[in-house]
Protein backbone atom coordinates (compact mmCIF):
# COMPACT_ATOMS: atom_id res chain seq x y z
CA UNK A 1 0.00 0.00 0.00
CA UNK A 2 1.51 3.45 -0.69
CA UNK A 3 1.19 6.35 1.32
CA UNK A 4 -0.46 9.27 0.16
CA UNK A 5 1.30 13.18 1.36
CA UNK A 6 -0.92 14.81 3.90
CA UNK A 7 -2.84 18.05 2.11
CA UNK A 8 -0.93 20.86 2.04
CA UNK A 9 -3.56 23.24 2.88
CA UNK A 10 -5.50 21.38 6.11
CA UNK A 11 -2.79 18.47 7.01
CA UNK A 12 -5.39 16.10 6.58
CA UNK A 13 -4.24 12.80 6.39
CA UNK A 14 -7.38 11.49 4.10
CA UNK A 15 -6.27 12.76 0.84
CA UNK A 16 -6.91 10.75 -2.36
CA UNK A 17 -5.45 10.26 -6.03
CA UNK A 18 -7.75 11.37 -9.06
CA UNK A 19 -5.35 10.62 -12.28
CA UNK A 20 -2.74 13.36 -11.74
CA UNK A 21 -3.95 15.23 -8.91
CA UNK A 22 -3.78 14.53 -4.87
CA UNK A 23 -7.68 15.78 -3.51
CA UNK A 24 -8.45 16.10 -0.20
CA UNK A 25 -11.74 15.60 0.68
CA UNK A 26 -11.78 17.83 4.02
CA UNK A 27 -11.32 21.38 2.40
CA UNK A 28 -11.54 20.48 -1.30
CA UNK A 29 -7.95 21.64 -2.25
CA UNK A 30 -6.19 20.00 -5.20
CA UNK A 31 -2.86 19.97 -6.01
CA UNK A 32 -0.66 18.58 -9.12
CA UNK A 33 1.61 14.95 -7.46
CA UNK A 34 4.35 16.80 -9.34
CA UNK A 35 3.86 20.20 -5.94
CA UNK A 36 3.47 17.73 -3.67
CA UNK A 37 7.07 17.16 -4.26
CA UNK A 38 7.75 20.76 -4.19
CA UNK A 39 5.94 21.71 -1.49
CA UNK A 40 7.86 19.45 1.05
CA UNK A 41 10.62 21.91 0.87
CA UNK A 42 8.14 25.05 1.28
CA UNK A 43 7.52 26.79 5.17
CA UNK A 44 5.51 29.14 5.81
CA UNK A 45 7.44 32.28 7.17
CA UNK A 46 5.63 34.59 9.50
CA UNK A 47 6.61 38.10 9.13
CA UNK A 48 5.74 41.27 11.50
CA UNK A 49 4.89 44.88 9.99
CA UNK A 50 7.80 46.02 9.16
CA UNK A 51 9.31 42.52 7.08
CA UNK A 52 10.93 41.01 9.82
CA UNK A 53 10.65 36.93 10.40
CA UNK A 54 8.87 36.16 13.43
CA UNK A 55 9.75 32.72 15.28
CA UNK A 56 7.86 30.85 18.13
CA UNK A 57 8.43 32.38 21.76
CA UNK A 58 9.26 36.00 20.09
CA UNK A 59 7.73 38.86 21.96
CA UNK A 60 6.21 41.11 20.02
CA UNK A 61 4.77 45.04 20.70
CA UNK A 62 1.09 46.12 19.47
CA UNK A 63 1.55 48.58 17.18
CA UNK A 64 -2.18 50.15 17.08
CA UNK A 65 -4.77 50.15 19.22
CA UNK A 66 -6.91 46.77 18.99
CA UNK A 67 -10.57 46.40 19.85
CA UNK A 68 -11.05 43.43 21.57
CA UNK A 69 -13.91 41.65 20.60
CA UNK A 70 -16.62 40.70 22.84
CA UNK A 71 -15.50 43.12 25.21
CA UNK A 72 -15.56 47.12 25.24
CA UNK A 73 -11.48 47.02 26.32
CA UNK A 74 -9.35 47.91 23.96
CA UNK A 75 -5.07 46.78 23.64
CA UNK A 76 -3.33 50.26 23.61
CA UNK A 77 -0.29 50.70 21.66
CA UNK A 78 3.35 49.87 23.04
CA UNK A 79 1.72 46.71 24.64
CA UNK A 80 4.15 44.31 24.72
CA UNK A 81 3.61 40.67 23.98
CA UNK A 82 5.87 37.88 25.14
CA UNK A 83 6.48 34.42 24.40
CA UNK A 84 3.92 34.11 21.11
CA UNK A 85 3.09 31.34 19.36
CA UNK A 86 2.64 31.12 15.40
CA UNK A 87 -0.15 29.08 14.03
CA UNK A 88 -2.33 29.06 10.54
CA UNK A 89 -5.81 30.15 9.89
CA UNK A 90 -7.29 33.93 9.94
CA UNK A 91 -5.18 35.09 13.12
CA UNK A 92 -1.65 34.21 12.66
CA UNK A 93 -0.69 34.61 16.38
CA UNK A 94 -1.61 32.75 19.72
CA UNK A 95 -0.75 34.68 22.56
CA UNK A 96 -2.21 35.78 26.35
CA UNK A 97 -1.69 39.20 27.37
CA UNK A 98 -1.40 40.59 31.01
CA UNK A 99 -4.78 42.03 32.02
CA UNK A 100 -6.93 40.93 28.72
CA UNK A 101 -6.20 37.07 28.23
CA UNK A 102 -5.65 34.30 25.98
CA UNK A 103 -5.65 36.44 22.45
CA UNK A 104 -5.64 36.37 18.22
CA UNK A 105 -3.36 38.62 16.65
CA UNK A 106 -2.89 39.21 13.05
CA UNK A 107 1.36 39.51 11.97
CA UNK A 108 0.61 42.67 10.34
CA UNK A 109 -0.35 44.59 14.00
CA UNK A 110 3.02 43.89 16.12
CA UNK A 111 6.69 44.16 15.66
CA UNK A 112 9.49 42.10 16.59
CA UNK A 113 10.44 43.81 20.35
Amino acid sequence: MTTLPKCPKCNSEFTYEDGNLYICPECAHEWGKNAAAENADDKKVWRDAFGNELQDGDSVTIIKDLKVKGSSSVVKVGTKVKNIRLVDGDHDIDCRIDGVGAMGLKSEFVKKA
